[in-house]
């Protein structure tokens, strides 16, 4: 009996120790980061690289879909009716030049000749593609031999060669051997000179681009990726080595998509970026017959979701980050990829693309490209968008609204995060706010790089200390956010949504406590939809002995009457009321910002800063709650 006991207890242990190795083995998996495939060498080039033209965007099979769609589908056909119009406006305007011009707004770079190019390319060569018209052939034979003989594509800003490399390669493969065989030469060693080659820097470090988190990465891989694939077979060392590369780099930009698709840099970058790693998946696919892994990257596709959140019901942005209100029509045809991957019509903008083309506003210069990813789109679901989300990520945010046929127009916006994200600002805990057509909270938006730039002024260095700090548009003070002893923000304590709730009531609570280490011991902001026209915000705040002053603010354009309790906010024939709910002692006040404080500020009209302001000296037993509602009047 006795042997029998130590037997079982023998077999336990075993059972035990197999099972922690079975549990840690599968924790371990569990761990491992998603990476895309990445088996490119010359010889898997040799192998698999579709040896016919066109072989970038689309290949045979692609192709006979898309004339098969535009004999069928109005969309498409219309689509393709306002690349013809932009064509033949390209036609109308003199080659392209390397001059670049003289304005004061503009930054000293070619980015805007190689976006120029990039848009001429995608519009001519998808007609000559369909209709094989020799004049257009011809402009883009004379474009293609201009722009190769520039001096350089300005490799010290890399985003130029990168736009410049994929337009040259798509020119020439979507012409497909019908330039004269000089153009051709002359385009593929320009494309190993002055595209592939910078790339690799002789003293043998890597640039930056190719493996940080920005929009960079996606947009110079992207460019890299194209010109080695046209170069392939006369370069296939080369093309080989800048493909591997460059798909060991996009892990990283990629995995700022995740968990959920909260695009770290706002709205704008998402469209500006992700529209690189689009095309880039569909070449990997038109070439390769794979896009080794990178619609399934984590948060990837679910980006789609987050990019259509970012839009409000008055068809403005959540204008967070480096990132203006304006909606960019361009990102539609980013959405007709995710369209086309998932089945999900909600995607795919009719009312935009079926718009007459001489009216279609912001048309994409890759629509070329985004024509045939429309074209691939078949139904297999509308799921409608959530009424409330949160993306988490290195920049959080939550999203509330009423809904696709709400009559309130209720949106709101709020966010975490930390000014040392890319493009990113000190506005942790602030928010913007819509109702009935009015958005009353707003954040200030981007302002434009060049005037800055060429003033000397440091926009990108991101230290507790730097000039990018003094901008209204990118400090605490320019933000609906809470401010403490009237200090900036801590740089790099990143705020992070602690608790999210949706339904009917939808609620999120958003830690602040990074945010102002040093200034006080903890704070937490909890955002609340009451009810279809109320939104409440309510602050736990506990001071330290740091602790002087607290500032709840709210920027607003509107005009704001101070009344008994709050105040009352009137724009464009509406009114909202603020209510200061927890201390009904102190009244709002209202800052102006317009002229703003800075000569090197956005001048925003009307712009005000509403203020409750708390002194430390009156935080009973160092704990206090700041709650205000604001609602329809």
């Amino acid at each position: 009996m006795k042997i029998l006991n130590q037997s079982i207890k023998k077999a336990t242990i075993s059972v035990v120790i197999v099972m922690g190795f079975l549990s840690q083995s599968l924790y371990s998996q569990e761990k491992l980061e998603y990476k895309l495939q990445n088996p490119i060498t010359a010889e898997y080039l040799k192998k698999n690289l579709r040896k016919q033209s066109p072989r970038l965007i689309l290949n045979k099979q692609i192709e006979k879909n898309l004339r098969k769609k535009l004999k069928t589908d109005p969309l498409i056909q219309n689509i393709y009716e306002t690349i013809k119009l932009n064509a033949g406006l390209v036609l109308e305007k003199d080659l392209i030049t390397v001059d670049i011009p003289d304005n004061p707004n503009s930054q000293k770079n070619q980015l805007g000749i190689s976006r120029d190019f990039l848009h001429r390319m995608n519009m001519l060569a998808m007609v000559y593609r369909i209709e094989k018209d020799s004049e257009i052939l011809q402009r883009i034979n004379d474009e293609v031999i201009a722009s190769s003989n520039f001096p350089t594509w300005n490799p010290r800003h890399f985003l130029d060669v990168g736009e410049m490399s994929l337009a040259i390669a798509l020119a020439l493969d979507c012409t497909a051997g019908d330039l004269p065989k000089t153009t051709i030469a002359l385009a593929k060693n320009a494309l190993i000179e002055k595209g592939i080659k910078p790339s690799w820097p002789e003293d043998g470090t890597t640039p930056g681009w190719v493996n940080n988190t920005n929009n960079w990465n996606q947009v110079c891989n992207a460019g890299m990726i194209a010109a080695s694939i046209a170069v392939a077979e006369i370069e296939p060392e080369l093309a080989a080595k800048t493909i591997y590369r460059s798909i060991e780099g996009m892990n990283n930009a990629l995995r700022e998509y995740a968990p959920d698709g909260a695009y770290p840099e706002g709205p704008i970058y998402w469209g500006y970026g992700t529209q690189f790693s689009v095309v880039t998946a569909a070449m990997f696919e038109s070439a390769f017959g794979t896009d080794f892994g990178l619609a399934d990257f984590p948060g990837f596709k679910e980006s789609a979701v987050y990019a259509m959140l970012t839009v409000s019901p008055t068809n403005r942005l959540y204008s967070y980050a480096d990132c203006n209100e304006n909606a960019e029509g361009y990102g539609n045809f980013t959405l007709s990829w995710f369209a086309a991957k998932t089945g999900n019509k909600t995607f795919l903008n009719e009312k935009y693309f079926l718009t007459p083309p001489a009216q279609i506003k912001n048309f994409s210069r890759l629509a070329g490209a985004g024509l045939v990813w429309t074209s691939q789109f078949t139904e297999t679901e509308t799921t409608p968008l959530p009424t409330a989300w949160k993306g988490d990520g290195a920049n959080p945010i939550v999203v509330f609204t009423g809904g696709k046929d709400d009559p309130n127009g209720f949106y709101f916006g709020g966010k975490g995060g930390r000014g040392t994200v890319n493009h990113g600002n000190m506005d942790g805990g602030s928010f913007i706010f819509e109702l009935n057509g009015v958005r009353w909270s707003i954040d200030p938006g981007n302002q434009g790089y060049g005037p800055l730039e060429r003033a000397g002024f440091n926009l990108w260095a991101s230290c507790q200390e730097c000039d990018r700090w003094k901008l209204l548009t990118k400090n605490n003070f320019g933000h609906s956010t809470i401010s403490v002893n009237n200090q900036l923000h801590v740089v790099d304590g990143k705020a992070e949504i602690i608790q999210f709730k949706d339904g009917e009531q939808p609620e999120a609570t958003i830690d602040l406590t990074p945010t102002f280490a040093g200034q006080l011991k903890s704070a937490t902001r909890r955002f609340v939809k009451e009810s279809p026209v109320s939104l409440l915000i309510e602050d736990e705040i506990e001071i330290s002995d740091e602790t002087r002053w607290i500032t709840w603010q709210l920027l607003t354009q509107a005009d704001a009457e101070i009344v008994e309790g709050g105040a009352i906010l009137r724009q464009d024939g509406k009114s909202l009321k603020l209510e200061n709910l927890s201390h009904p002692g102190f009244t709002v006040s209202v800052i102006s910002l317009d002229p703003p404080p800075l000569v090197l500020d956005k001048t925003i009209e009307n712009l005000k800063r509403l203020e409750l302001r708390i002194p430390a000296w009156k935080v009973e037993n160092g704990k206090t709650s700041i709650k205000v509602r604001l609602s329809e009047e």
